[in-house]
């Protein structure tokens, strides 16, 4: 009678760690599809999804889709087709939030209009055009907002050097305002002046920014790209 349940006890081991061993769906995607994609993007994570059977799969910052087995990959957009619902931007929305308290708001150029009481961080860089004409329109129009502008530059070297000659001047947020909107620039920086440029840098890799302007709100959403005045005032209205 002991044997017996002895050896019992022992195939309940034996079967407990072949379960235990036995990797999940999502792991098996994640190895399959690792050396598909490449490039160097590393897959982040693998989860089913509610609808047809599919595969979320995330990877630098953006979704994919593949089966079950990981045969085969969807590149695109999934709707929802009764609602119109976009169920991949939904989701991207969700993942990409960030915290905006973690914002250093010391590295940032602020700007209040009217009360300030709706608040906003954007990602600019001094090349970009897109901001130049998104601060000569939308920033101009909207009211009772404060800014927090964070000189990104990822257009070229030219660009750091602009944002450094801004930074160190007497009025930096006078001297962004000249150049993004006259054109006009700053007298070259200090050789001893030091700027949050790096730091800044850091926060465009965390957050995964890779186009200007980028636009972010307090419950942590954003939008890439430039926006009108319109648009903007929709988007407050969402932001709780």
């Amino acid at each position: 009678m002991l044997k017996r349940k002895l050896m019992l006890l022992a195939l309940t081991g034996a079967v407990a760690s072949c379960n235990a061993a036995a990797p999940s769906v999502e792991d098996n995607i994640k190895k399959l599809l690792a050396p598909r994609i490449g490039g160097g993007v590393k897959i982040e994570s693998v989860k089913a999804t509610p609808y047809a059977g599919l595969y979320e799969v995330r990877a630098g910052g953006d979704i994919i889709y593949t089966d079950k087995k990981g045969e085969f990959i969807f590149v695109g957009q999934v709707y929802n087709a009764r609602t119109s619902e976009n169920l991949t931007k939904a989701r991207l929305d969700e993942i990409n939030k960030i915290n905006f308290a973690d914002l250093p708001t010391q590295h940032a150029l602020k700007m209040v209009k009217g009360n300030g009481k709706r608040v906003i961080a954007i990602f600019e860089d001094p090349n970009c055009g897109y901001c130049k004409q998104f601060r000569k329109t939308t920033l101009k129009e909207i009211d009772n907002v404060t800014v927090y502008t964070y000189m990104l530059n990822i257009l070229s070297e030219d660009s750091t050097v602009k944002s450094r000659n801004i930074w160190c001047s007497p009025d930096r947020n006078k001297a962004w305002d000249e150049w993004m909107l006259n054109n006009k620039l700053p007298a070259a920086a200090p050789a001893d002046c030091k700027t949050p440029l790096d730091q800044i840098s850091e926060l465009g890799r965390k957050y995964r920014i890779n186009g200007t302007p980028a636009i972010f709100f307090t419950d942590g959403t954003r939008i890439a790209g430039a926006i009108d005045t319109a648009g903007l005032e929709a988007k407050f209205k969402t932001v709780k």
